[in-house]
C-alpha cells in the first residue's frame, strides 16, 4: 500500500482554530482513523509523540502491503511485524524478496513503536461492535509475568511522590495482564557521566569564539562581539538552562534584580501556560490577564514555539522542568557563579539597543537580522563555529555542543559541593527520592547557597571572573565597575 506523510491542518469546528499534524495519505486518501486519533490527543501529547506514531504507523502498512497474502489472523501478522523490526528482513545472502529491506532495530526503538501502535489499536477497536480485533491484545499474565509486572509496580510506588494515593486493587488487575506480543528486554546499560563544556575555554569561547568577522578592530564591543549568542551561553553555562529553554524568552523576562540592580533576574515562563505580559490591552485600555499561548494567538497570531513542527524555524523544545511559581508558572534563573548574571546584564542592555533597530513583530528576545525569532538550529550553527575559531572540536562526547553547558553547570555545582536539594532547585529536575520531597529550598534559599560558593570559586578553583580589561570592556564601562582596579563583578 503506497502511502506518504504530508503534514496538515485539521479543522475542527467553525472557530477556524487548526491543529497541525502529520497526516498518512494513502491510494485511498488520508488515514482517518490516524487522523481521528492524533486529534483526540494532541493536546495532550507532544509533536514528537504524533511523528513517531506515523512513523510506527507507517512502518505497519509497509510491512501488510509486502505480506498480505501471508497472514488471516492480526494478531499473527502483528507478532511477525515485531519480529521483523528485531532482525530486520535481509537474509544472509543480502537479499529480501518482499522488497523492504530493513536493517534490525534496537530494543528501545522497537518497544516504543510497538508501545505506540498497540495502544493506537486498542483505541480503534474500544468503541466497535466486538468485529474489529486489536493488533496486540491484552491476554491472562503468566506467574512470571505476573511477578515482572509487581517488581514494575512496587519500583515505581517506591519512588513516587504521591503513592500513598495509589489503589492496590486496580495495580493487582493490571499485573495480571500482558500484550499477546512479548518484546525482548534490552541490555543494561550503566549510566556514564556526560562530557560538559570546559570552564577553563568558557570565556575564550564568549570572546574570541563569538566574534563578527571582519570586526575585530572596532572599538566597540557591541561590534565586536555576537551579543545574542553570547547571552544564550551564558543562560545554559551559568544559568543551567536546556538548550532550546533561552529561545522561548520574552523580552519582558528580564529585569534588574531588586536586591542588587547590577544583576540580571531572568525568568523563563512556560511557553503556553506562563502568565503573560501585561503589555496587550482591552477596549478599555486595562491590561488583558491571560496565558502566554493566548497571548501569542491574541496580539500576534503566533503559537507558541513548542507547538511547531521540528523542523520550522520558530521550533523550540520544552522538557516541562520543575517550575519555581504556581501562579506566574516561570523558572528563576539562579547564576552560578554570580559574576555572570551581572555580566548578563551588562550585555543585555547592549543587546536590547540592537533589537530595537530591528522589525521584531513578536516579544521573542532572541532574534535574527531580520527581526524574527532566533532559530535553535542557527545558534547551534554559531555555536559550532564559534568552538571552531577557538581551536576545540564541535562534537556532543567533547562536549563542546551547546547541551555541554548545562552539563558543565551541574558539574560546578557538584564539584562546589552544592546540596543536592539545592542542586536538584537549581536546575529544575522533577525527580528525586521520595523522603527528600518535602524539603525542596524556596527561590531565595536556593540564590543565597548559591553567592555564598561563588565566594570560594572566585578564590581560585574553575571560572572565575575574567579580567574584563584583556576583552576590550573600556566602552561600556567608563567607570571602571567591572574592569577597574578593585571590581565589583562579583
Amino acid at each position: 500500500m503506497d502511502h506518504v506523510v504530508v503534514r496538515a491542518k485539521v479543522v475542527r469546528d467553525n472557530t477556524g482554530i487548526a491543529a497541525e499534524l502529520p497526516v498518512i495519505v494513502t491510494d485511498h486518501g488520508a488515514l482517518e482513523p490516524l487522523v481521528a486519533y492524533l486529534v483526540e490527543n494532541v493536546h495532550a501529547k507532544s509533536h514528537s509523540w504524533a511523528q513517531k506514531l506515523v512513523q510506527a504507523v507507517g512502518l505497519l502498512l509497509d510491512y501488510m502491503a509486502a505480506n498480505h497474502d501471508c497472514f488471516a489472523d492480526p494478531k499473527d501478522l502483528f507478532r511477525t511485524f515485531v519480529q521483523r523490526l528485531y532482525s530486520g528482513t535481509i537474509g544472509e545472502d543480502g537479499l529480501d524478496p518482499s522488497g523492504l529491506y530493513w536493517l534490525p532495530r534496537t530494543s528501545a526503538t522497537i518497544r516504543q513503536l510497538t508501545s505506540q501502535l498497540s495502544e493506537f489499536s486498542d483505541w480503534m477497536t474500544r468503541d466497535e461492535d466486538g468485529t474489529a480485533k486489536p493488533l496486540n491484545p491484552w491476554r491472562e499474565a503468566t506467574r512470571f509475568e505476573e511477578m515482572l509486572n509487581w517488581a514494575a509496580y512496587h519500583q515505581r510506588h517506591s519512588r513516587a511522590f504521591l503513592a500513598h494515593t495509589w489503589d492496590h486493587g486496580v495495580a493487582s488487575e493490571v499485573a495480571k495482564r500482558a500484550r499477546n506480543t512479548l518484546l525482548k528486554r534490552g541490555p543494561k546499560v550503566e549510566r556514564t557521566g556526560v562530557k560538559h563544556f570546559s570552564d577553563e575555554r568558557f570565556l575564550d569561547l564568549l570572546f574570541k569564539g563569538f566574534i563578527v568577522p571582519g570586526k575585530q578592530k572596532s572599538p566597540r564591543i557591541a561590534e565586536r562581539l555576537n551579543l545574542r549568542d553570547i547571552l544564550i551561553t551564558l543562560l545554559q553555562h551559568c544559568g543551567g538552562l536546556r538548550e532550546s529553554e533561552p529561545f522561548h524568552l520574552y523580552v519582558h523576562d528580564v529585569l534588574p534584580d531588586p536586591y542588587d540592580p547590577d544583576l540580571a533576574m531572568v525568568r523563563v515562563y512556560h511557553p503556553s501556560e506562563g502568565q503573560a505580559p501585561d503589555d496587550w490591552l482591552d477596549a478599555q485600555g486595562r491590561p488583558k490577564r491571560c496565558n502566554r499561548e493566548a497571548y501569542l494567538r491574541g496580539k500576534y497570531q503566533l503559537r507558541p514555539r513548542d507547538n511547531y513542527y521540528k523542523t520550522d524555524p520558530l521550533h523550540a523544545g520544552w522538557k516541562d522542568p520543575l517550575l519555581d511559581s504556581s501562579s506566574g508558572k516561570f523558572m528563576h534563573v539562579h547564576w552560578f557563579p554570580r559574576w555572570a548574571g551581572k555580566l548578563f546584564k551588562l550585555l543585555w542592555d547592549r543587546y536590547l539597543i540592537q533589537r530595537a533597530l530591528l522589525e521584531c513583530h513578536h516579544p521573542f528576545a532572541f532574534v535574527s537580522l531580520s527581526g524574527s525569532p532566533y532559530a535553535v538550529r542557527r545558534y547551534n550553527q554559531a555555536h559550532a563555529r564559534a568552538v571552531t575559531r577557538i581551536g576545540l572540536v564541535p562534537a556532543k562526547m567533547n562536549g563542546t555542543t551547546p547541551h555541554g553547558h548545562r552539563h558543565a553547570y551541574g558539574q560546578r555545582m557538584t564539584e562546589a559541593a552544592i546540596d543536592p536539594i539545592i542542586r536538584k532547585k537549581a536546575m529544575h529536575h522533577k525527580s528525586i527520592e521520595s523522603q527528600i520531597a518535602y524539603t525542596e529550598p524556596s527561590i531565595d534559599r536556593v540564590t543565597a547557597m548559591l553567592s555564598q560558593t561563588t565566594d570560594a570559586l572566585d578564590k581560585g578553583r574553575t571560572l572565575p571572573p575574567p579580567d574584563f580589561l584583556q576583552h576590550g570592556f573600556e566602552d561600556v564601562d567608563p567607570f571602571g565597575l567591572f574592569s577597574g582596579p578593585q571590581p565589583s563583578l562579583r
